[in-house]
């Protein structure tokens, strides 16, 4: 069994940390915001189990978040109940963004918040929330970005017909947007449908340990009641997507034109490169590749899955019909990147073929992090890695194999591994590589049009409860009034935002002042 390098491989996912081991820092280059485009816009990040809180109040619904967190299935027992009560802060919030000089704000509407039954009666006071919140970020100047579902499904969609098992989601999830389209699409311009739906794939259909944690022996965490490893993933993933590309043509039909907004998808991903310079390794790489952003990608810009995933999932992998690639195919009008780190592909096609197989086993590779970590044999990256350029390269492959669409990197950040919560240097480290790695792909040719850095403040993290800190703002969660402070790092992104100084100078100057407070 692999239950404990699933559980690590989980975490890599989750981005709970990021240490400078395996891969070389990139050398810091002095740029301004001003070398970026003058469209191009700098923002941060929320989601709504994250961030809201007031789980049970003003007529929302509990959401698969809400009854995973109560089960007590947090490695530190907690719960979103209250997060970082941004339900009751987003004015102080709002405010703390404008004097940062956040120029875009990312945030998600929470489905059972806006519509408790999953569809129907709309709730008016979640939907007075979400007014509210949008019309103080305009009022600011700061550009709404929102995504319709960050992970959050309503328990009443799950119970009914385990939804996105089903195909049924699809009309609902179209009804969702519907109603977002008409009640916010006046101020808001960018959408984003899904986050992460391979990750989703995998953490609640094949390892179950995301909610609705579904999984099935020898696979995933043990912990799960029900599931099938070997198909749920690709069952999800396929309704995803086809819920997406609904949502996109209703979008185009009916409000954009009028609108004149924008939408997309979002994918998570690594960097990856091969372990070794033999043919098998390489070969895996571009496999692992194919499988972790093909998966979601190559639908809806070539309408189908890649070809080695129909090769080596067979009749697992459902299949579109004619008139589902024609609707996936171009579903999109940018491409969202959640991105943390660069790892190692070793490939496994020569050892024993396991039966059954899941998403992992198929596809005949192993992951590790570093070139002076021995793999192990398993799907695992033993410790986290900060690498710059492997974002320029993920970057350049998606310009290449895709066709340089436009792209926002919609998350972006360092956690688990910070030794001063405020006097962060360690973030402001890697941001500072990371967006001059963007910058740099900006130059090579990527339409890259947005960079958000993850998270706005500190919040509820998926795997790791309040044991993880990725925001720029701290927030003390002992404190029932959850008092905001800034960090290191938020003053460092201010000061870039503030177009003033090369970003070197910036950093030292800053360091130096935090230091003297």
């Amino acid at each position: 069994m692999r239950l404990l390098p699933y559980a690590l491989f989980l975490l890599l996912l989750s981005k709970l940390a990021i240490a400078d081991l395996g891969f070389s820092q990139q050398t810091a280059t002095k740029y301004r915001r001003d070398d970026f485009p003058s469209e191009f816009f700098f923002g941060a990040g929320t989601s709504a189990y994250q961030y809201e809180g007031a789980a049970a109040e003003d007529g929302r619904s509990p959401s698969i978040w809400d009854t995973f967190t109560h089960a007590g299935k947090m490695p530190d027992k907690s719960t979103g109940d209250v997060a970082s009560d941004g339900y009751h802060k987003y004015k102080e919030d709002v405010k703390l963004m404008s004097d940062l000089g956040l120029e875009a704000y990312r945030f998600s509407i929470s489905w059972s918040r806006l519509l408790p039954n999953g569809r129907g009666t709309v709730n008016p006071k979640g939907l007075k929330y979400y007014n509210d919140v949008i019309n103080e970020l305009t009022e600011h100047g700061i550009q709404p970005h929102i995504t319709l579902y960050h992970l959050d499904l309503p328990q009443v969609l799950e119970d009914e017909y385990a939804g996105w098992l089903s195909p049924k989601i699809i009309d609902d999830f179209k009804e969702y947007a519907d109603v977002c389209f008409r009640e916010f699409g006046d101020r808001v311009s960018y959408w984003t449908t899904l986050d992460e739906p391979n990750i989703i794939g995998q953490a609640s259909y094949d390892a179950g340990f995301f909610p609705p944690q579904r999984c099935s022996y020898p696979f995933g965490a043990g912990n799960c009641s029900a599931g099938n490893s070997t198909v749920e993933p690709y069952i999800a993933v396929h309704n995803m997507l086809l819920a997406h590309a609904a949502v996109v043509n209703l979008y185009r039909i009916k409000y954009q034109a009028m609108q004149k907004g924008c939408i997309g998808l979002n994918v998570y991903t690594f960097w990856f490169s091969p372990f070794s310079n033999s043919s098998a390794d390489v070969e895996a790489t571009q496999r692992v590749i194919d499988f972790m952003v093909g998966w979601v990608i190559n639908p809806i810009v070539f309408g189908d899955y890649p070809k080695i995933m129909k090769k080596n999932a067979g009749q697992r992998l459902p299949s579109f019909t004619n008139d589902e690639a024609e609707q996936v195919k171009g579903s999109f009008d940018f491409i969202g990147v959640n991105h943390y780190t660069s790892v190692y592909v070793k490939d496994s096609s020569n050892g024993p073929v396991s039966a059954p197989r899941d998403f992992i086993a198929d596809m005949f590779s192993i992951i590790t992090d570093s070139k002076n970590h021995t793999p192990t044999g398993q799907f695992i990256p033993t410790h986290m890695n900060s690498d710059p350029p492997g974002l320029q390269k993920m970057l350049g492959y998606l310009k290449h194999e895709y066709g340089n669409p436009p792209i926002y990197i919609q998350e972006n950040g360092h956690g688990l591994g910070v030794t001063d919560a405020l006097n962060d240097i360690d973030r402001v480290n890697y941001l500072d590589g990371y967006i001059g790695s963007t910058l740099q792909a900006i130059r090579d040719g990527s339409n890259v049009r947005g960079y958000f850095v993850w998270s706005f403040l500190d919040l509820f993290e998926f795997l790791a409860g309040y044991e993880s800190s990725f925001g720029l703002y701290y927030v003390d969660f002992d404190d029932a009034k959850r008092k905001r402070q800034p960090k290191l790092s938020a003053h460092w992104y201010s000061s870039f935002l503030s177009k003033k100084k090369d970003i070197l100078t910036q950093r030292s100057n800053f360091q130096g002042r935090y230091h003297q407070q």
